[in-house]
């Protein structure tokens, strides 16, 4: 009988000890699960609800940061310039002579250097201005001068901070050797009390996902003509399959010293506006108020329109006073004379 007790006895611990075994394993394998879901990664896949003024392109986060505008040398012993492709629009027009200089305007990403950079003009400040964006150059016209003098536009040059905010390169002479870090702007707006907080909402219209340009002339090639000297005339050649612009100066396709790529451009404009030649060496007066003839240039196509001055800001328009929609991306606009005019300037095909 006793015998029998111990053995019900031992048969109870057993089957409780299988049991609790199992309880165990099925812990173990809970925890093995709930240990899987804390390693799946979270997706990355965030909502781009905000667009960039100036390149019509979603981003995650609003725009904050003020338009930065620089003077860029475009002198054939600048080239190539350092941080073009991360500029939201360019800017290129007579400074003196037939030679152009380019604006470039920075908001949607600074590069690590900036140039080379050269000297204001009134018309590139009155730009700067009217945009409220911080201005960089290196050196001044008398007319840009005075109006730099008198606070136009917040502002740093290279005269004052030459080899402190602005670096010279090794690499080449003067006068196109200076370059800003893009780290030292802010730092320059710190020097002159300016601040680069976004406050004058300007900004360009854009077509939407859905939309695409179907209006116009097809145009695959546009060249534009400042002179004989080929060296500052440029050739736009439009590629089907990135839906962009490459661009050739002096023979040599357009690239950036950063990055060593070609400039990649949605929308190629052409404004034209009376110039004056103002002194002995060439300089230019530029009427950037009175609107005059304007091209666009989008995925292939031409179109003819306008352009207006509104508060400050220069944009292509339509016919009914609409402002013409940018295909999102890089833009490059050009000013040319009204002598010999914008149909003998500019030649598509």
């Amino acid at each position: 009988m006793f015998r029998w007790r111990r053995l019900c006895f031992l048969l109870i611990i057993s089957i409780l000890l299988v049991g609790c075994g199992k309880k165990d394993e099925k812990n173990e394998s809970v925890e093995s699960i709930e240990e899987e879901k804390e390693t799946i990664p979270v997706s990355e896949n965030v909502e781009q609800s905000f667009v960039t003024p100036f390149t019509g392109e979603k981003v995650q986060e609003e725009v904050s940061m003020r338009p930065v505008v620089v003077t860029i040398n475009n002198h054939p012993k600048a080239r190539p310039q350092s941080g073009i492709a991360s500029a939201d629009v360019i800017y290129e027009m007579l400074a003196e002579g037939d030679i152009t200089r380019l604006l470039a305007l920075y908001q949607s990403e600074l590069p690590n250097n900036i140039g080379p950079i050269r000297s204001a003009r009134d018309y590139f400040v009155e730009i700067a201005a009217g945009l409220d964006a911080f201005y960089i150059a290196h050196g001044y016209s008398p007319e840009a001068r005075t109006l730099l003098e008198n606070g136009v536009v917040d502002h740093v040059n290279g005269m004052a901070y030459d080899g402190t905010l602005f670096k010279r390169s090794k690499d080449r002479v003067a006068p196109h050797n200076s370059y800003m870090p893009g780290e030292n702007i802010q730092a320059a707006a710190d020097k002159v009390s300016a601040s680069l907080l976004y406050q004058k909402k300007v900004s360009y219209t854009f077509y939407k996902e859905d939309e695409s340009v179907k209006i116009g002339e097809k145009a695959n090639s546009v060249s534009v003509t400042y002179s004989n000297d080929n060296s500052f005339n440029s050739l736009y050649t439009y590629d089907e399959k990135s839906n962009r612009y490459t661009r050739q100066s002096g023979d040599a396709v357009t690239t950036d010293y950063l990055t060593n790529e070609p400039l990649k451009l949605s929308n190629v404009l052409i404004f034209e506006m009376k110039h004056s030649i103002i002194d002995n060496k060439g300089r230019r007066e530029i009427d950037l108020h009175s609107g005059g003839a304007a091209y666009v240039f989008q995925q292939g196509m031409m179109r003819e329109v306008r352009w207006e001055n509104k508060d400050g800001v220069l944009k292509a328009v339509e016919e009914d006073g609409s402002e013409v929609k940018l295909v999102p991306g890089q833009t490059w606009i050009h000013f040319v004379p009204t002598d010999p005019g914008i149909a003998t300037s500019i030649t598509y095909s």
